[in-house]
């Protein structure tokens, strides 16, 4: 969705680097893989075609920080969960004798 980002943070030796990829557009999305060695953060359209791609030596790697954008509220998102039925307890019964012998 729009506005997801992910942070990486690299480590270079003698300091930190921090690289940003974000969906940039309506319908993008933001992808983590970790393979064969390396991260890769990769911006995909819709129909999963990769717009940007960047790829770490996950030895480098500090931390990968992944920020949700703000989702409006009640659009795409679960239903508030009811609480479970409470079982019957069973007690007395105060059923009309006269209109079951009738």
């Amino acid at each position: 969705m729009r506005g997801d980002r992910v942070e990486i943070v690299i480590d270079t030796g003698d300091a930190s680097k921090t690289y940003e990829v974000a969906a940039t557009r309506a319908g993008r999305r933001v992808e983590v893989v970790t393979r064969r060695g390396q991260v890769e953060v990769s911006e995909l359209t819709r129909g999963g075609t990769p717009v940007r791609t960047a790829r770490f030596m996950v030895s480098r790697v500090i931390a990968v920080v992944e920020h949700p954008a703000p989702r409006r509220s009640g659009v795409g998102q679960a239903r508030p969960v009811r609480p479970a039925r409470q079982s019957r307890q069973p007690g007395p019964v105060s059923a009309d004798t006269s209109a079951a012998s009738g």
